[in-house]
């Protein structure tokens, strides 16, 4: 089992940039996938992006360019960089985590979800 905790959150303005960080209890981190995920107000929760134990990673459409899903292993930790933010970006942001070891952006393919961090981008 692993817990995560979202940080990084707050509120910016349309431009700016925010970095996402989710801290990953399990020292067995870099065996899991993770992913981000979000969720706007009264909507399904979406996927952004995900990054397996090799390395590899896949956006959702659209994303990539403006968001960058790294992790660091050694510090058990998964980044999201967002730059360029809109005020459509105004979610509560996710991360999640799946010992399947593939890639996905489907909620259900997760089994651990931290509590989520708010982005909110004012125009």
């Amino acid at each position: 089992e692993v817990q995560l905790v979202e940080s990084g959150g707050g509120s910016v303005q349309a431009g700016g940039s925010l970095r996402l960080s989710c801290a990953a209890s399990a020292a067995t981190f870099n065996t899991y996938s993770v992913a981000w995920f979000r969720q706007l107000s009264g909507k399904e929760r979406e996927g952004l992006a995900t990054i397996n134990p090799n390395g590899a990673y896949t956006y959702r459409s659209g994303s990539r360019g403006r968001f960058t899903i790294s992790r660091d292993n050694a510090n058990n930790t998964l980044y999201l960089q967002m730059n360029n933010l809109k005020p459509e970006d105004t979610a509560m942001y996710y991360c999640a985590a799946s010992n399947r070891g593939g890639l996905s952006l489907i909620p259900a393919y997760f089994d651990y979800w931290g509590q989520g961090t708010q982005v909110t981008v004012s125009s």
